[in-house]
């Protein structure tokens, strides 16, 4: 697949700005084969993304290659090379900041366009950012933000998903990624706003990672696991954008913003206690609230048990995402330098776009008990 991006390039014409991770870049000698073809062939300049993208590095590319005027603009990286790949193309024709349209944060600019053509290939499987209208942008600190640039116009124009690029992700951002990709897909599912549509590519996408997660992250080398991940990660993309998230969304926003846990992270270590919660709230308050009927759904599908009740089949999922959580190493929030003194700024500060569509309304004290549980 990844062969087909020099003409893709081509049909737009000769000047290219290619964004990369940095070491995971460096070291993968398919990428670096791919870097050297692409140097032959085009005018092109790199930009190397570390850690979450911020609107420093965002802003800065943008005013750096503004006058170079790229022909498209190509994501070569993992999730964080993605939405910034994905900012600067959609700013490089105006020059503007992208604090001007940022949410929540930024100047409440309306996105006019146009973008520069924006072409992605995912290495890693995880955010489904290759398949989104959103960049997530990041300043990490006491008085930092996780927030979106988003605009239809963002969008992809051609998505490579060549499993092999993958191969060289080290295990624990296998794992990490992965959680990531099962939580979006969990909670598109049941969402508030999903869908049959979002419904059906949910399943289908938790269906492949039910039979990929593990054995890609256990062996590397296993390239049907990898394009597994890759499936299903670039259809968690779809859903979530479709039908929203929940709880464990909601906390990762002020999580990623106040102190630097991966985003990936942060959904494997909370998933398993955040369904177990959602479960409890609703049999308590909701009990014929009809998520609790999509979690025995899939408590079914990766039990591979379709004689279960809905009871064993909530108790057997919950069990399951211990168990992964376990296997894969998920770390605690504490490892991270979180505290109980942070809760309440953590709440205070909660993703309400996410939390509106979780299946329940969660207190705060059922907030703060679900913090605790991964201290």
């Amino acid at each position: 697949m990844r062969l087909k991006l020099p003409d893709i390039i081509r049909s737009y014409g000769q000047r290219v700005l290619l964004v990369t991770g940095g070491k995971s870049f460096d070291s993968s000698e398919v990428c670096q084969q791919m870097w050297a073809d692409l140097q032959q062939q085009f005018d092109i300049h790199r930009i190397q993304v570390r850690g979450e993208p911020s609107p420093q590095l965002v802003d800065g590319a943008v005013s750096k290659y503004k006058n170079f005027s790229p022909d498209c603009v190509v994501a070569l990286g993992g999730g964080s090379v993605v939405d910034a790949a994905k900012a600067i193309a959609g700013l490089l024709p105006t020059g503007d900041s992208v604090m001007e349209y940022l949410e929540g944060v930024g100047n409440g600019k309306t996105y006019l366009g146009p973008s520069t053509p924006f072409i992605a290939l995912p290495t890693t499987a995880g955010t489904g950012g290759e398949t989104s209208k959103n960049a997530v942008l990041s300043e990490i600190g006491q008085y930092g933000f996780k927030k979106s640039f988003r605009d239809e116009k963002l969008v992809a124009k051609h998505i490579i998903l060549d499993a092999e690029l993958t191969l060289s992700c080290p295990k624990t951002v296998t794992a990490a990624c992965g959680m990531d990709a099962f939580t979006q897909l969990l909670e598109s599912y049941v969402s508030t706003n999903a869908n049959v549509m979002t419904d059906a590519l949910a399943v289908s996408g938790l269906e492949m990672l039910r039979d990929s997660l593990i054995a890609a992250v256990d062996d590397g080398e296993n390239l049907q696991a990898r394009v597994g991940m890759l499936y299903a990660s670039s259809i968690s993309g779809l859903t979530l954008a479709n039908a929203g998230l929940g709880s464990v969304h909601g906390l990762a926003s002020p999580l990623g913003a106040f102190f630097p846990i991966p985003h990936g992270e942060v959904c494997g270590t909370l998933l398993h206690e955040a369904t177990d919660l959602n479960i409890r709230a609703m049999k308590e308050r909701e009990p014929n609230n009809p998520a609790l009927s999509k979690y025995a759904v899939i408590g079914r599908l990766f039990s591979q048990n379709n004689a279960l009740s809905d009871i064993d089949a909530q108790i057997a999922l919950v069990q399951l995402l211990k168990q992964w959580t376990e296997h894969l190493a998920m770390p605690s929030l504490h490892e991270y330098g979180v505290k109980v003194t942070n809760f309440e700024r953590i709440i205070d500060n909660i993703s309400g776009g996410s939390m509106a569509t979780n299946p329940i309304v969660l207190t705060r004290q059922e907030l703060t008990d679900l913090l605790s549980s991964r201290l």
